[in-house]
Order: structure tokens, then sequence, then C-alpha cells
């Protein structure tokens, strides 16, 4: 059995997939996902169940012992063929992701060709250094610390970045041994779980080690609830926002699971009166509007110093307004749509209040269909939701500062902690600057949307805990400690 099968003509029904066959869902439910621009019925998905999720569990259980003494030559060369196989398909998963998902064209080729990259880096991770020695105050012994994975993993991957995403949701606990159970976003069941799996079968991943769970829209408590009482399901590892990740970690926390959690962010550039002021616009235009403001690296906030602002602005406001929106398969468009009606509503809702609170509008502020145009806020209220709180769209709020140190106090007022970014022409003052704001990341001159695939990138405080890259293997797995001693210890009785 395949993936798909074609009901009509350009209509497809997927099934999930699970113990490397793809299965209709319990009673043969299926649920449809609408194309974002157009509204057009993109797909019929498999609407899987609880009992859907056990078969998965089950799957990823049996296969844990197998994988987990794979050779890691055998491990690399799965990966190496994974990313074959994305780099061929690599214009008919982009095309999917922006009918799916509302992501430009440019950016999803450009999800296609970081995933392949990603998947020729981590055949890299599996032969690095799986323990250490340790010295020991006891003659003639050996005392060493090696890493073993702990079973099976649980990822939820979220709609935005889907493909992209959904894969570091699975390299890096395959990696590192263990098999994985997904379970994709409603609003991205293809793009962020089927086009995986598809990748996965054919690069010939074993039975079980890679599965995929897709459910209908409300559905997803079913899900979880299996993870959470499977006693072989040892880490819930979520990509998404806070609300959900608090009500996983308290789940966690009473079976003791583990959790790692990557977590949006309220991100925010600060802007120093030495800076090359084109660069400047150039690189907060970026930060604020790529992919519709819609990934957690995005730029809320620009916080910039008061003698520079009123240049700055008005470059800004301009650069804004020049930027394409429209269908997301014309690669000249920059701004898409927006995931959901009920997101553009948010956003609108958002904005109207900051204005009511006396915020000024300077461009934006309204929108077509689900397409939002870029929004630029300045004068917003302390106590708007959109000075406090992640609002996944086009929309960036400006703050006026005195000195550098009144950015600092800025950035650090909210307790998000994802990624932040600080702008001077002057780098070392920027660089001195950096370790004082409380994030994972600081961007010295770059935008706040800058990660690469081996850098540790995560969140502190409110956005989570876990690190991306090599070192993100310690995440799933265990260390366990052997102590060896040669000859007859002495001792006190």
């Amino acid at each position: 059995m395949t993936a798909t099968q074609t009901v009509q003509v350009d209509l497809k029904e997927y099934r999930y997939f699970a113990d490397n066959q793809w299965r209709n869902a319990k009673d043969d439910h299926f649920f449809e996902v609408h194309e974002p621009y157009s509204g057009k019925l993109f797909a019929r998905v498999a609407a899987g169940s609880r009992a859907d999720a056990r078969v998965a569990v089950d799957a990823a259980s049996r296969a844990f012992a197998g994988w987990s003494e794979t050779a890691p030559g055998e491990k690399a060369r799965l990966f190496l063929k994974a990313a074959e196989i994305v780099r061929r398909r690599r214009s008919e998963i982009a095309e999917v992701l922006a009918r799916e998902t509302g992501s430009t064209i440019s950016f999803a080729t450009f999800q296609q060709d970081l995933v392949a990259a990603t998947l020729q880096q981590v055949a890299g991770w599996v032969f690095l250094p799986k323990g250490e020695v340790l010295e020991s105050n006891l003659p003639g012994t050996h005392s060493v610390g090696v890493r073993r994975p702990l079973g099976v993993v649980a990822s939820f991957t979220p709609w935005n970045g889907a493909n992209v995403l959904s894969w570091r949701a699975v390299i890096s606990p395959v990696a590192a041994g263990n098999t994985v159970v997904v379970k994709p976003s409603e609003f991205a069941p293809v793009s962020a779980g089927v086009m995986l799996a598809e990748v996965a079968e054919e690069a010939g991943f074993p039975a079980g080690v890679i599965n995929v769970v897709t459910h209908a829209p409300g559905a997803a408590g079913a899900i979880a609830d299996e993870f959470f009482d499977r006693p072989e399901v040892r880490v819930i590892n979520l990509i998404g926002g806070v609300k959900t990740a608090r009500i996983l970690a308290e789940r966690a926390g009473r079976t003791l699971k583990r959790t790692v959690l990557e977590l949006g962010g309220f991100n925010p550039m600060i802007i120093l009166d030495d800076v090359d002021m084109d660069y400047a616009v150039r690189t907060a235009t970026f930060g604020s509007f790529f992919h519709q403001g819609q990934i957690c690296l995005n730029t809320r906030r620009i916080i910039i110093q008061r003698n520079i602002y009123e240049e700055f602005l008005g470059k800004f406001v301009a650069r804004t307004n020049s930027l394409p929106a429209g269908d997301p398969l014309n690669p000249k468009t920059v701004i898409g749509p927006i995931i959901t009606r009920d997101a553009v509503k948010l956003i609108d809702d958002r904005v109207k209040e900051a204005v009511a609170k006396g915020a000024k509008v300077h461009t934006g502020a309204k929108y077509d269909g689900q397409i939002y145009y870029p929004t630029i806020l300045t004068n917003v209220s302390l106590d708007a939701a959109i000075a406090n709180e992640e609002t996944f769209g086009p929309v960036v709020v400006v703050e006026v500062v005195d000195t550098p140190e009144e950015a600092i106090a800025a950035a650090n007022r909210t307790m998000y902690g994802l990624t932040s970014s600080i702008l001077a022409g002057n780098t070392y003052r920027a660089f001195e600057m950096a370790p004082k704001v409380l994030a994972g990341i600081v961007n010295v001159n770059s935008p706040t949307v800058n990660d690469e695939i081996h850098a540790p990138m995560g969140g502190v405080r409110d956005s989570g805990w876990g690190r991306t890259g090599p070192r993100s293997l310690d995440d799933f797995s265990d260390v366990i400690w052997i102590n060896s001693h040669s000859g007859q210890r002495q001792y006190p009785f």
C-alpha cells in the first residue's frame, strides 16, 4: 500500500505510516486540508485515533532494541540516502509546502535544501563520541561514562517551517539510537509528517524506526493520551507554542517522562545609533516579515535609539510597503497567506486592541482573505497583548530608547528568551552587550532569523529547553557510569 491514492483529479488521500506500512485510520476516517491562499481542497488525510497511535507506539517499541544496536555506518548510510531523495524530490515537496501551508515557493524550496544539508550533516553525528573517561581516586579503577538511547520518542511537529522542523524533531532522536512516533500539526499533516515518512520509507529505514500518525482538528488529545500512558514512550519532544508546552510538561511531570521543548519567542532587535542605516532597514525587514512572521525566530520588537528613530522608521516603512504579497506559488511573492482564518482574526484583534490603547499604525493593519499585510506599530501600550505575547504574523512593534542600557532592559522585559539581535557599527560594542540579553541566541549584526545546523539553538526562560545540533543527542540519551576495578579493593569492615 502506498502513501496516497487519487480520489479525483488533483486531489489525494494520504494514509498514516506505522511499522513501514501505509494504513487507513480506524473506521477509514479522513479529514480535509484546504490551501490557505486559494481555499481550495488540497487533500484528505487519515484521521488517526488513539488506536492508531497505539499501533505506531507498538511498532516503535518493537524496533527500538534493533535500532539502538545498529552500527553507525548503517545509520549514516540511511541519512545520506534520505538526503539524496530530498534533493531529487526538491521541487515536488516544495510545491506541497506552498499549497498546504502558504509558504512562499522560495522559502519552501530553501527548506528542501536545508533538510538535505541537515540529513547529510547528521550522518556524521552518529560517529561522535558516546561517552567519556573520568579520573578516579581509587587505584586500578577505570571510570567511564557511556551514553545509551532512551526508547520511544513522541515528536510533535508544527505547521510553520513544516518540512524542516519535522525532520529536526526526528533526526536527533533517531541518530542517538531511539525510535520515533511523529504527530504532525493538523494544519500541515502532509508537509510536517507524511512527506517525511515517504522519504524515510524510500531511504530504507527499518520498520518501526520512524512512524507518523496524522489526526483531525481537535483530536490531538487522544493521540497524546496514548503517548503519556505508554511507559515505552520516554520523551515528549515538542516544537510548538508555550500554551501547549505547559500542558505537555505538566503531564510529563506526572509520568516522569523527559521533555524537550523548542517554543516561541518575543524576539527583540536592538538597533544602536552608530549602525549602517540601510543595512539596519534591510535586516529589520527580513527579520520581521520573513514567512509572514510565522516562525518562532521572527523579530517581534525593534528597540532603537531615539536619535536615529525618525530616519529608520521612514525607510523601514517605505521598504515594507514594497514587499509583494499574494500567491505563494508565484516566485516574486514575499508575503504569502496566514495559515488559517482564525489566525488572521487573532492578529487583527491584537492590532485593533493596540490601536484602541493608543498605538500608531504606520503601514498595514489590514488583510485580504488570508493575506495579512506587513504591519508596523509604534507607541504601543505595555498592557496591550501584542506588546507581550507572540503574535504569529507580519506585525512588528517599534520601541524608542535613549541609551544602550535602556535597550537591554527593554529587550529583557518579557519572559520569552529564544533569539535576539543587536545591530551596530561598532561590532565589539554590540558583542560586549550580547551576554546581557536574556535569550538562547544573540545575533550581532545579523537578523533574529538566524541559525545553523550544527549550532546549539534553543531558548531560555519561557522559550523552552533543549538544544539543536550535535549537542541535542544528549537530550535523547542517558549517561551510564561504569566503574571497573582491577584487583581487590579494601573495605573498612
